[in-house]
């Protein structure tokens, strides 16, 4: 039986673009701001467990996101 780890989660709003790949990939824990930047959603601060977090930090083109377990 796995367990699912929390996550501390960053974001790097000066970097980000805004591709939405994030959101796409774990639409769960991420959404887009009014500005189309990647954050978490309410309540998803730590990821949620997730086993997306981990894919959706890889598959930004532009490395805005940051994923270590806490």
């Amino acid at each position: 039986m796995s367990r699912a780890v929390a996550h501390r989660i960053d974001i790097d709003k000066d970097v980000c673009i805004g591709a939405g790949q994030c959101a796409l990939t774990a639409p769960g824990v991420f959404t887009q701001d009014d500005d189309g930047l990647s954050e978490l959603l309410p309540g998803k601060e730590d990821g949620d467990g997730s086993a997306l977090v981990r894919e959706a930090a890889r598959a930004c083109p532009v490395g805005a996101i940051a994923v270590r377990p806490v």
